[in-house]
């Protein structure tokens, strides 16, 4: 079993940055993919970010790429998404996720997060 804890969501002006971590516990953090997901209001959860096990081969969404930032410390077991030039549409809940399969599609996900709430205000 595996737990994900998210923190470092909040409030910030449009421009501003934030940073998300993960903490992951129970398996051993360093064989699997990691990634970040978010839902707004109304919306189907989409993907963000992904990175895998050995901190290799970030991938992002086009709506992100430039912007946020993927990174992993496996001996922290965490994994961090930093986000800069924040828009107010990038308003949504922020889910950890990871699953032996990877972590880029919905479909692979086996395990979430909590979620962390990040507001963009214009």
């Amino acid at each position: 079993q595996v737990q994900l804890v998210e923190s470092g969501g909040g409030l910030v002006q449009a421009g501003g940055s934030l940073r998300l971590s993960c903490v992951s516990s129970g398996r051993s953090f360093g064989s699997y993919a990691m990634g970040w997901f978010r839902q707004a209001p109304g919306k189907e959860r989409e993907f963000v970010a992904a990175i895998d096990w050995t901190g290799g081969a970030p991938s992002y969404a086009d709506s992100v790429k430039g912007r946020f930032t993927i990174s992993r410390d496996n001996a922290k077991n965490t994994v961090y998404l930093q986000m800069n030039s924040l828009k107010p549409e990038d308003t949504a809940a922020y889910y950890c996720a990871t699953g032996p399969y990877g972590a880029r599609r919905l479909e692979q996900v086996r395990y979430w997060g909590q979620g962390t709430q990040v507001s963009v205000s214009s």
